[in-house]
């Protein structure tokens, strides 16, 4: 029998804890508490040297069931496409316009947090609708 493993979402980005903010509230997951002896993140990365300030952040999901994100600050900028993607999963078992509906709302919500909507696929006679956005640094991401 194999062996079921966790797995850790990673995004390279320029400012880690503000990504990893926004998808918090995209995904409903939480920041991590301030490492010890420090009352706040920004008291935390004050310690540091300038070039190890908000170096990474991570979200988690407060349940323990989905991945836990962990987001490393690196030095160049997105320049193509992603080849790997989430579906962030809101119209799971609804068809037609119920469904457009519900993701159409999910993307509303989204877009106040700073996502881009990019487009919309509407359901043909072989997939159901879907949203493709961008979050706050442009890693695309699919509202399905």
């Amino acid at each position: 029998m194999s062996t079921i493993r966790k797995i850790q979402v990673t995004f390279d980005c320029a400012d880690p804890e503000r990504v990893a903010r926004f998808w918090c509230e995209v995904m409903g997951y939480v920041a991590p508490e301030p490492p010890e002896g420090f009352e706040s993140w920004d008291a935390y990365n004050a310690s540091l040297p300038a070039e190890k300030r908000n170096a990474w952040f991570a979200a988690s999901d407060p349940t323990g069931e989905g991945p836990r994100f962990f987001f490393q600050r690196v030095p160049e900028g997105k320049v193509a496409k992603n080849r790997v993607h989430l579906d962030v999963r809101v119209g799971t078992g609804l068809v037609g316009e119920e469904r457009l509906a519900v993701l159409q709302a999910e993307c509303d919500r989204l877009v106040k947090l700073g996502a881009v909507h990019l487009y919309t696929q509407v359901a043909d006679d072989e997939n159901e609708s879907c949203i493709t956005m961008q979050d706050i640094e442009g890693n695309e991401f699919c509202v399905d």
